[in-house]
């Protein structure tokens, strides 16, 4: 059974669900522009007793976004703390992977294994390409074209292995119910790098990558398999960003392994 939860922060209420209450949870972060209702896939996969909290992060999904400085690491620990778990195994898709390292290396003690797919990583510095898009994206949203701006991003090739796919309608779907603020304006504090702490992870870590993925996170991922000391990569032929949707069931299948070793 799932059970709805609600974290009201300064300014903000996180809301997400959870499942089972039994062992250490799995918490599942979802990327930039998404909601905790794409790991739906991969949780139809996972074994039904497995006991998983997931939520929308601060500005996507039901979660609000107030104009406060804020950080998805802090909002994190406040949810864990509201629902009195101690200790999680947390698993971050992009946007998400990025809050993952980042609580993994200011609260070790909090997680006991570590899933990262597809990640980003606070602090890096982008390409000219992929400034280059974003820079059109927020020029659209922030002229009141909000449409343009999610069709813009629904061309990026982040998704380029999902257009075309019987995927692409959950694609539309959840980008289309993104209200596109962070485009605007987005107070999120800035991180600290994190490239720079990798060798301080020290939580056993899954790192789940696609060969078609973008350049930018084909080379995060290098830096983390490089870097981090416990790490154990799997690079899926054929797949490219999204690898929870293009790739559920073997992600789904990976990290049931890692967890049970």
């Amino acid at each position: 059974m799932t059970e709805r939860f609600t974290v009201e922060l300064q300014g903000a209420r996180i809301v997400g669900d959870r499942r089972g209450t039994g062992g250490v949870p799995l918490v599942l972060l979802h990327g930039f522009g998404g909601s905790r209702l794409d790991w739906d896939p991969v949780m139809a996969a996972m074994p039904e007793d497995h006991a998983i909290v997931r939520y929308d992060q601060r500005g996507f999904g039901e979660s609000g976004l107030a104009l406060t400085p804020y950080s998805h690491a802090d909002d994190l620990v406040a949810v864990l703390d509201k629902l009195a778990i101690p200790q999680v195994d947390l698993c971050g898709m992009s946007l998400g992977g990025g809050t993952a390292v980042t609580f993994a290396l200011q609260h070790p003690e909090r997680v006991r294994r570590l899933i990262l797919v597809s990640p980003l990583i606070a602090g890096w510095n982008w390409s000219e390409e992929w400034i280059a898009r974003w820079k059109q994206i927020g020029r659209a949203a922030r002229g009141g074209e909000m449409a343009t701006a999610r069709a813009l991003w629904l061309d990026h090739p982040l998704f380029a292995q999902v257009r075309s796919s019987p995927e692409e309608a959950d694609l539309r779907k959840s980008v289309g119910a993104f209200q596109g603020r962070q485009w605007i304006e987005d107070p999120a504090r800035p991180a600290s790098p994190d490239l720079e702490h990798l060798p301080a992870l020290t939580a056993p870590t899954l790192l789940l990558t696609g060969e078609r993925d973008m350049e930018d996170f084909r080379r995060i991922a290098e830096l983390i398999a490089n870097n981090a000391p416990k790490v154990k990569r799997i690079d899926y032929p054929e797949a490219g960003h999204m690898l929870t949707m293009e790739r559920p069931g073997p992600v789904a299948e990976a990290i049931r392994q890692f967890l049970s070793q």
